[in-house]
């Protein structure tokens, strides 16, 4: 670690005028030689550090989603050039070009901040060791090394021995449980800004490998730190602890105010914003005026969080425009209470057989409709018939009297022949000439 340390020696003068200059404020209201002095000004070394690398952060954020929705266009052409490992690299830049994503992007913060931590390391360090380092002098030094937090020297580690822990003027016991306290809350932070990450502002509906490992660093990171933690000094635990809090509270924000599309924060966030609207009527704000503007611009890429959205806004009567605004519309509403009449006066439906049944009574009806003068025709010539018939097959009936339903049948067949043949008959007659006579 001091190898690694001494390659940033250039910037521990900085650093050590920054803590000075802190120090001088935080001891005129708590004592020069107090651990609140030393440890505030450390606290305001962290907010300062990370208030000036916001923009790396924002471009970090910005970063990691991209790459969650470039994974499966990345995984597509690994798949078509696997054989080919510089075509395929290729077109993996290609790819970074055309959509503006940087895969560094992501550790742009830690990069920034890695060389103030080794440089505070370094400052902790020369104040155990008894040393002057950057703007820190004699006088300064002998304030820092009676300056304990908790009962903890600045500079104690948790691997010190109890002889370099009594010459700082403390126990090897409070040392050690000060330390192992803030290696855990140091890793814990470390955890669940990780896991607050992973289970509220991914795109659940997207499953990658880039998923797959953060959910793998999200376990192996706090351990790494853990592992690491037990050579930090008390103060660079105070560093890196403040800087862990300061980043989970600030993605706390970021996941609250501009969530990833998709993810379980973007749905809170959209109900949120309906609630407000169907309250006030409009949409208040230019941000969130921004993101109805981009989610209206969609359109048919809307995702299921977009559309429940959208769907709210038309059950309170509020048509989104193409500005990012909302305006009344009781056309929505109309249309919306007639399409429910509509749908429940809908007719019941009908079965198969139903539909057949009464598709061959229609074209009964109409033949009978069409063709009943015939009809009425048949039936008078048949009533006509019916004496005759009936004297044929009573006498039919005498004649053969041991069969008389057998002889009525054979009778109304024969009556059915010949009416068939009477009509053969007076269909094969020849018309009269006119001259002859009638």
């Amino acid at each position: 670690m001091d190898t690694i340390a001494s390659l940033f020696s250039f910037i521990t003068t900085p650093v050590s005028w920054v803590i000075v200059q802190f120090h001088s404020m935080y001891g005129a209201i708590f004592g020069p030689d107090t651990g609140w002095a030393w440890g505030l000004s450390i606290v305001s070394l962290v907010v300062l550090i990370r208030i000036c690398l916001i923009p790396l952060f924002v471009k970090q954020i910005k970063s990691t989603r991209n790459m969650q929705a470039l994974q499966p266009k990345m995984k597509a052409i690994q798949e078509r050039y696997k054989s080919d490992k510089q075509r395929q690299s290729e077109e993996m830049m290609k790819l970074y070009k055309e959509t503006g994503t940087n895969p560094l992007s992501s550790c742009l913060p830690i990069l920034a901040q890695s060389p103030f931590f080794f440089a505070l390391y370094r400052v902790l360090s020369s104040i155990a060791n008894g040393q002057t380092i950057g703007v820190i002098n004699e006088d300064l030094l002998a304030s820092a090394r009676q300056a304990h937090i908790f009962g903890a020297p600045l500079a104690a580690k948790f691997t010190d021995s109890a002889e370099k822990v009594a010459s700082l003027g403390a126990s090897l016991t409070d040392v050690r449980i000060v330390t192992a306290i803030m290696i855990v809350m140091m890793s814990a932070s470390q955890f669940f800004t990780q896991r607050q990450l992973m289970m509220k502002n991914v795109d659940l509906s997207v499953k990658t490998p880039y998923m797959q490992q953060q959910k793998m660093l999200m376990y192996i990171f706090p351990l790494i730190f853990a592992g690491m933690g037990i050579n930090f000094p008390v103060g660079v635990l105070v560093y890196w602890l403040t800087t862990n809090v300061w980043t989970m509270g600030q993605q706390m924000y970021v996941i609250n105010q501009n969530p990833t599309p998709g993810s379980k924060a973007q749905d809170a966030y959209l109900q949120r914003l309906l609630k407000s609207v169907t309250h006030s009527g409009e949409v208040k704000g230019r941000r969130r005026k921004n993101i109805v503007k981009v989610i209206v611009a969609k359109g048919s890429d809307r995702n299921e969080n977009e559309r429940r959205f959208f769907v709210g806004l038309s059950k309170a009567g509020f048509a989104a425009q193409a500005d990012g605004t909302v305006i009344k519309s009781d056309t929505l509403v109309a249309e919306a209470e007639g399409g429910a009449a509509a749908r429940r006066q809908q007719p019941k439906r009908q079965t198969k057989a139903q539909r057949q049944s009464s598709g061959a009574q229609q074209p009964v009806a109409k033949d009978s409709e069409e063709g009943s003068e015939p009809a009425a025709d048949e039936a008078t010539t048949s009533l006509e018939k019916k004496p005759q018939d009936s004297a044929t097959t009573e006498a039919k009936g005498q004649a053969q009297g041991d069969k008389p339903q057998r002889g009525s049948r054979a009778n109304s067949g024969g009556s059915r022949q010949g009416k068939s043949g009477q009509g053969q008959r007076k269909g094969q007659q020849r018309p009269k000439h006119p001259s002859s006579k009638k």
